[in-house]
């Protein structure tokens, strides 16, 4: 495996000035120039129409472009990365070069799409100009993953004689930090076979399509044309119901114009992924949800990626914590850290393919083999859970490997639910199945109501730690929460349990023992207690500004005064800093409170602190 040097530059910038080139000859990064995008309404107009850097939009999508190419020579190569001042470290470049190709045994004929993740090299510094950031904190928490790159893959390996390989071989590769997988796999399916028919100048013209969008704001619909095709999508936000779809399909007379319509960006089919095991769904749920370490061992990194994606988003709204890899293989840089047998295996799932992972992964608790994923409508036979030492190779027998024993009773009622076949008569009297979509649907919504019945007690818990509002006071600092214990919870289940929600039966109470060790829980409490204590934050300034305090200054020294003002400007920039939920006319009143404070103090003493900070 190598790596070529890159082999197309970007496109002409259009005529900056000499000192602004230099600016950006310094960052290594195109000049700044008009952005010219033609907006579908005003509520997509997030910056985009003021000057802003070259590929500035382009990067609040996406981190580049590769294309992985293969030479007899040199094995798998990235021979081109667009735009060309986009940086990937070495170890960056080899991870994407090994994983934008399947397996050598996977024997993928035509096209091939596929994602994989890995880890952001350490120190990588985050661009000034990414627009990601101030969005960031408006995403479904599930959404939020800064430390990984996810790769979006387009393969094609087709017949060609007159290469001495005897195939054409190459991939199309976005790289992001966005976790979008439906919407990107849709922008690969309308850019990817036209370029490897046009070659560069077509990659070139589709990224600048790209820097034209308006920036992925959450709860924003936004409309974005690519290479002729307009698609319209919605970033999802925080306050999203979840389990619903925002996003409003319009008639197609109003917008003859859009080509695409995605109800959702993040989601996969959640029904073709645990369709050969769905019978097993509650089982699966129960190991994501306590993070338990799984392999999916599957013919292709399509059916690989697919299912460790399904595995993930079935404990959502909840988010996943713990590593997951949707293709791995035994050129990744973490291979040895995660298939070492000299301690237990890390609380990770991995999407595999290469048959040398059954012996290597022989040690793990938890291993689903899947045969290929039937095209959607097709039922395919069910597998049954097996001992792990039934497991000798790859070619084994699909199943769930495991001697993992559930907490909960299976759910009899969506398994019939699933397995019944609707049948409906369209208008010209055929007979069809009941699409896989809507047994998405119906199994998305299980696996919800599930998840939501199980976190309820914990929310319910966690929000009694809060100290009471009369207890906070302006003059002293805000409280802290209560600990968590244990113990006081399993007490609440009694009465306000998840029997309160769920027809589900089982042991409840050794499944929440189990979870309150788990990576997921650390992560979702880390989040509750973060947003608690912001809340704290929060009402402990709008106490403040009830406050008269200008006559507290009266009372108390210039000392004591000036110490205040510095207190409550470090106040102001924490919560401007931490976005602390304050309404913006508690902080315009509390920078009315200094200013009044500030100027009843005398004048040497108001320059100085006017100068101090920001009011």
């Amino acid at each position: 495996m190598a790596l070529r040097g890159l082999a197309h530059s970007g496109p002409n910038s259009r005529g900056p000035s000499e000192e602004v080139v230099a600016a950006a000859e310094e960052r290594r990064a195109p000049a700044v120039v008009p952005v010219g995008a033609v907006r579908e309404d005003d509520e997509e107009d997030d910056g985009r129409g003021r000057g802003l850097l070259r590929w500035d939009g382009f990067s609040a999508w996406l981190h580049c472009v590769c294309v992985v190419g293969f030479d007899l020579e040199l094995g798998q190569a990235v021979e081109v990365i667009y735009p060309q001042h986009s940086k990937l470290t070495d170890k960056e470049k080899t991870n994407i070069c090994y994983l934008s190709f399947p397996d050598s045994n996977s024997g993928c004929l035509g096209d091939t799409q596929f994602c994989f993740r890995f880890r952001q090299s350490s120190g990588r510094r985050v661009s000034l100009h990414c627009l990601l950031d101030q969005f960031d904190k408006d995403l479904p928490v599930y959404l939020k993953d800064p430390a990984y790159f996810y790769g979006y893959v387009y393969f094609r390996q087709v017949r060609d004689k007159t290469l001495k390989r005897g195939y054409f071989q190459k991939s199309l590769v976005l790289i992001s930090k966005l976790p979008y997988i439906h919407f990107f796999h849709t922008v690969l399916k309308q850019i990817a076979p036209e370029y490897f028919e046009k070659s560069e100048p077509y990659l070139e013209a589709a990224c600048n399509d790209v820097d034209q969008w308006p920036a992925p704001v959450p709860g924003k619909t936004l409309h974005l044309p690519i290479m002729g095709v307009v698609m319209k999508v919605r970033i999802p936000t925080c306050h999203d119901k979840p389990g619903t779809t925002q996003i409003v399909q319009l008639t197609q007379q109003a917008n003859t114009h859009i080509s695409v319509i995605l109800p959702t960006v993040h989601e996969v089919d959640l029904f073709r992924c645990f369709c050969p095991v769905f019978l097993h769904s509650q089982m699966l749920w129960e190991l994501v949800l306590l993070g338990e370490p799984l392999v999916v061992m599957a013919p292709s990194p399509s059916e690989s990626s697919e299912t460790v994606l399904a595995l993930i988003n079935c404990i959502s709204p909840l988010k996943y914590v713990s590593d997951f890899r949707p293709y791995f293989t035994i050129h990744d840089s973490e291979f040895k850290e995660y298939t070492t047998r000299t301690q237990a295996p890390p609380s990770v799932i991995l999407g595999v393919t290469n048959p040398f992972f059954a012996k290597t992964l022989q040690h793990w608790p938890h291993i689903i083999r899947i045969g290929d994923l039937k095209p959607a409508g097709e039922i395919p036979k069910q597998v049954k859970v097996k001992k792990l030492k039934n497991l000798k190779t790859l070619d084994s027998k699909p199943g769930v490997y495991t001697s993992y024993k559930p907490y909960l009773n299976r759910d009899e009622e969506i398994i019939k639910q699933l397995q019944k076949v609707l049948i409906v008569s369209s208008f010209k009297g055929v007979q069809q199945k009941r699409p896989s979509e809507a047994q998405s649907v119906i199994l998305r919504r299980y696996f919800l109501e599930l998840t939501q019945s199980f976190i309820i007690p914990l929310e319910r818990y966690v929000a009694s730690l809060m100290p009471l509002q009369k207890s906070i006071s302006p003059w002293k600092s805000p409280p802290q929460l209560r600990q968590f214990l244990p113990e006081e919870f399993m007490k609440t289940l009694e009465k306000t349990g998840p029997q309160l929600t769920s027809r589900i039966k089982g042991d409840w109470i050794g499944l929440y023992r189990h979870f309150l060790k788990s990576p997921n829980f650390d992560g979702w409490f880390k989040t509750r207690r973060k947003e608690m204590t912001q809340k704290l934050e929060a009402l402990h300034l709008e106490a403040l500004c009830e406050e008269d305090l200008l006559l507290w200054t009266q009372k108390h020294t210039e000392v004591e005064t000036v110490d205040l003002v510095l207190k409550l400007k470090n106040k102001l920039l924490q919560a401007d800093r931490e976005h602390l939920p304050v309404k913006p006319e508690t902080m315009e009143k509390l920078r009315t409170h200094i200013d009044a404070i500030i100027f009843a103090l005398p004048e040497d003493l108001q320059g100085i602190l006017l100068k101090t900070g920001m009011t």
